[in-house]
């Protein structure tokens, strides 16, 4: 069965998240800054009137630093990420990439486990390795990445409305 995949450019590499996972692709504004974050989060930016937290891939991923240039994107990314009090809930993230390419389709039982050793990433954040016109593509897991307890979440409408009340 075959799956669509966004895909991506860091450090030279090609990466890939699901389509489903993606909300858009925005042209990169500079995050306000947020005080006593981790040294990833680049800050906050407004889409479609919320605040989104952005991540910078690159230093998540301990890739050296590059200016931003004309092809760096912020991927917006809508994952489930239950919660023992919402098990519906939804977090919204920016992720920062070097450029975006295009969407593809691999078959998911084409693509292989992630490699054990040799990535300049964790391994805990691949989910599998797929290959297009002869270059592989590291197939990230989105939740696995924005899963840190170092990344804040920030409350949906829903859970803002339920803290009102109390």
């Amino acid at each position: 069965m075959a799956k669509q995949y966004l895909t991506f450019s860091l450090d030279n590499n090609l990466y890939a998240i699901e389509v489903s996972q993606v909300q858009e692709v925005l042209g990169y504004t500079q995050p306000a800054k947020l005080p006593c974050t981790a040294p990833y989060i680049e800050g906050l930016i407004d889409s479609r009137d919320q605040g989104i937290t952005v991540i910078n891939l690159r230093k998540k991923f301990n890739l050296d630093e590059i200016a931003v240039t004309k092809t760096t994107r912020i991927i917006v990314l809508e994952l489930k990420a239950p919660t023992d009090e919402n098990p519906d809930h939804v977090t919204v993230f920016g992720a920062i990439a070097d450029a975006v390419n295009e969407v593809i389709e691999l078959d998911e039982t084409k693509l292989e486990p992630p490699p054990k050793f040799g990535n300049a990433i964790s391994t805990d954040f691949i989910s599998g390795m797929g290959k297009k016109d002869d270059r592989f593509i590291i197939i990230l897991d989105a939740i696995k990445i924005f899963e840190t307890k170092e990344v804040s979440i920030i409350p949906s409408d829903s859970d803002s409305e339920k803290e009102d009340n109390h």
